[in-house]
């Protein structure tokens, strides 16, 4: 009998994490058939393991990748300014332990941390893109978007002096080799979910959002058909 495929889901699973440490992981997202797996941040990877040729994805150009993500992370900013400052250490979500404050911030991170590979030559490690905040720091909405404002300016200068515009130029991540233009969708379409959820989470405080998200900013990206996935 042949074993199927199992998205390992820690998020809505409650045995999830146990299925992930029994395979020696801690992170996600995760495609396992038995004991082997695959992580599913690389789709090329995905289809492979499941036996298809190629995933009929096309990625997008990373000066278009380069723009869709500085045009979320500003929508993000317009959308973090708004949430109340005393709203800031609730859980943006009931199932996991993460406050409004350290999500708002994991969405700008992620632009650095894609920096920091590009830029340094770190590389893509697990949990680069989170970053553990000090009690004393960014208290308010409006100290967060200030820190978005100072990645977007890096990303711009970034763009605008980098010679190798296909990036192409291979790095290693935890998943394996992988190119810089991966990594950028990557970094592209992870900010783009995260403002989604901040959206969902503003709209339930009955606040009406100064600024959205809109279906050309996302098109073409592949986000998680789920909001909290």
């Amino acid at each position: 009998m042949q074993i199927p495929f199992e998205a390992v889901d820690v998020a809505n699973d409650p045995g999830g994490m146990e299925r992930l440490r029994a395979l020696g992981l801690r992170s996600v997202p995760v495609l396992a058939r038995g004991d082997q797996y695959v992580f599913a941040v690389d789709l090329d990877a995905v289809a492979r393991f499941v036996g298809l040729k190629d995933t009929g994805h096309t990625t997008l150009p990373p000066d278009v990748l380069v723009r869709r993500l500085v045009e979320i992370l500003r929508t993000a900013q317009a959308i973090v300014r708004q949430i109340p400052d005393d709203k800031l250490t609730q859980d943006a979500v009931h199932n996991r332990k993460r406050d409004l404050r350290l999500l708002s911030h994991h969405v700008f991170r992620i632009g650095e941390a894609y920096l920091e590979v590009a830029i340094d030559g770190v590389p893509f490690a697990r949990g680069l893109g989170e970053k553990p905040l000090a009690e004393g720091e960014f208290r308010t909405g409006e100290d967060i978007a200030r820190y978005g404002d100072g990645v977007i300016k890096r990303l711009e200068t970034w763009w605008d002096e980098l010679d190798d515009k296909t990036c192409g130029r291979s790095t290693e991540a935890y998943f394996g080799t992988t190119t810089l233009h991966m990594l950028l969708e990557r970094s592209t379409w992870h900010p783009a979910q995260h403002t989604r959820q901040l959206s969902a989470v503003l709209e339930g405080f009955g606040i009406t959002l100064d600024k959205a998200l809109t279906p050309e900013m996302l098109a073409g990206l592949p986000l998680p058909e789920r909001l909290w996935e």
